[in-house]
Formats: structure tokens, C-alpha cells, sequence
């Protein structure tokens, strides 16, 4: 077997950054500042949210179901919200930071009033961070976390849940289920019969997704791993509007260029930084 840590790792989030931009993708996920040895990662407001609300919904998955929605998950949020208050979540003022709390409280409140999958039994892998080898001959590892797998006793199945905190829905041709599927499939040993969406800000109720085939899965995920590797080989990583750089890439440049403030090591050691802007801007990307 190869070595894993000489391995190409790909994830759902890696390997869609890379296909945005492979210039975003060199600066989440190779580039280390050159003052710590740390990896950089921007903190924004949304990005906040999405991590709060999915450590309270992804911790009731070790709770008996019987137990599960008599918890205080309303106020596990708010101890929750603690850890990223203030410009540690990346907010510009308290005003902001009160919208998009409240944001997240009624998705928490959404979930309470309509649990569905979130009452039923569930499978939680054991690995903290879920791997395996995608192809050993060229050596590449995929891994991710799945939000939640429902538990089907009759047929001894699960299907996949991934939580959206975001406002918009995810592109038919994302990797996220075809990754998901093979994660699925090969970090526990039953069998994957569905998958959904729950869009947590719109919607009392996962929307099911249709699944690809196990080889069609397959086939295009390493497809797609093997050019990121060729690309890792070469030191290859630019930008598809040049120079000029795009939506994906530019804020992570700014980090580069000085452009924006350092406010602490992050929960994986990751330097963490904010680009600040003022409140009408926020205003207007919002309205976008």
C-alpha cells in the first residue's frame, strides 16, 4: 500500500475550489504564511453561521433518539455563538452580528418544530475525519464529513443528509453527492439508498436527491482528483481570468497583499484573517 501521507488528498470542498479556481485552491489548500508555516483561511459572517449551526445540528447524532429533540438545542446555539462573536466570526458591526444570529436561531427553531430525519435513528462513523483510498495506483485519498446519515432498520441501509445553511441551492453538476456517495460507501459497511438536501433557511424538509451510479461516481470524481494531482506536479495553479484574479481567489489575495487583519489561529491552526469592509457594502452584497 503507498504511502498516505504522501498521498494527493481531495475533498468535496478541495476539489470544488480547485475547479472554480485553481489559484483559490493553491491558496486555501497549499500556501502557508510565511511568518507562522500556517495555512490562511478568511472569515466571513456566512461561513460563521454554517459552522455554528452544523455543530449543534451534527452533535445530536450520538444522542439517543429517544433523548435527542428533548435537548437544549436552542441553548447549546448560543453557547455555541460564543466562540465566534465579535470579529471572530468576521462581523463588521453588532448589528450584523444580530442578524445573522437571529439567521441561525430560526433554523435551529425550524429543525425543533420539524425534526423528520433528526428524530429517527442514526449511524455515525467513527473516524473523526472519514478517508479512504480513491486509487491506490495514483495514490490519491479521498475524505470528507458527512452532516448525518438516517438509519433504515428494515433494509439495514442509510442515506445521506448534508445540512445548507447558504441561501443558494447546489448546482446539478456539484461533486458533493457523487463524493458523498463513495465516502458513504467505503467508511461503513451498509448500504447507501438516498441522500438530501435539507436548505435549513427555506425549507421544513430535506428536498432527495437523485444518487449516480457507484461507477459513474467513481469515474468522475477521479477524473477530476487525477487533474488536481497533475496540477500539484506542475505547480500549476492559475487563475481562469488571469491576472485580475476572480470572486474565488481575490479575497485570499488580499491576505497576501497585507490587505487584511489578522484575528487569531483558527480550530485546525489556520491563521485566521477578515477583510473588512464598511456596513454598506455588507448591506449591498447581501441584497445581491
Amino acid at each position: 500500500m503507498p504511502d498516505k501521507f504522501a498521498a494527493t488528498w481531495v475533498s468535496h470542498s478541495s476539489l470544488g475550489d480547485f475547479l472554480a479556481c485553481p489559484r483559490s485552491y493553491y491558496l486555501k489548500n497549499i500556501y502557508r504564511n510565511p511568518s507562522t508555516g500556517h495555512k490562511v483561511q478568511l472569515m466571513s459572517p456566512s461561513l460563521a453561521l454554517g459552522q455554528v449551526v452544523h455543530r449543534v445540528l451534527e452533535s445530536l447524532s450520538v444522542i439517543p433518539t429517544e433523548k435527542r429533540m428533548a435537548q437544549p438545542i436552542l441553548e447549546q446555539y448560543e453557547q455555541e455563538w460564543k466562540s465566534i462573536r465579535g470579529k471572530a466570526g468576521g462581523f463588521q458591526s453588532d448589528s450584523q452580528e444580530a442578524m445573522f444570529k437571529e439567521r441561525g436561531a430560526e433554523m435551529i427553531r425550524r429543525v425543533l418544530k420539524n425534526p423528520g430525519p433528526i428524530k429517527q435513528k442514526a449511524v455515525k462513523i467513527a473516524a473523526d475525519l472519514p478517508q479512504y483510498w480513491l486509487s491506490e495506483e495514483d495514490e490519491i485519498i479521498l475524505c470528507g464529513k458527512i452532516d448525518w446519515l438516517e438509519y433504515f432498520a428494515d433494509e439495514d441501509a442509510v442515506s445521506v443528509l448534508d445540512f445548507k445553511t447558504g441561501k443558494n441551492k447546489e448546482k446539478p453538476d456539484s461533486l458533493q453527492l457523487p463524493i458523498y456517495l463513495l465516502l458513504a460507501t467505503n467508511t461503513q459497511k451498509r448500504q447507501v439508498i438516498g441522500a438530501s438536501y435539507w436548505y435549513l433557511a427555506i425549507s421544513d424538509s430535506p428536498e432527495k436527491q437523485e444518487l449516480p451510479s457507484l461507477d459513474e461516481a467513481y469515474e468522475r470524481v477521479l477524473g477530476e482528483a487525477k487533474k488536481l494531482k497533475l496540477a500539484r506536479q506542475l505547480g500549476r495553479f492559475v487563475c481562469p481570468e488571469g491576472k485580475r484574479g476572480c470572486r474565488n481567489c481575490t479575497p485570499f489575495e488580499q491576505i497576501l497583499q497585507g490587505k487584511a487583519e489578522f484575528i487569531g489561529e483558527g480550530e485546525y491552526g489556520h491563521d485566521t484573517f477578515i477583510i473588512l469592509r464598511n456596513e454598506a457594502d455588507e448591506k449591498q452584497s447581501e441584497i445581491l
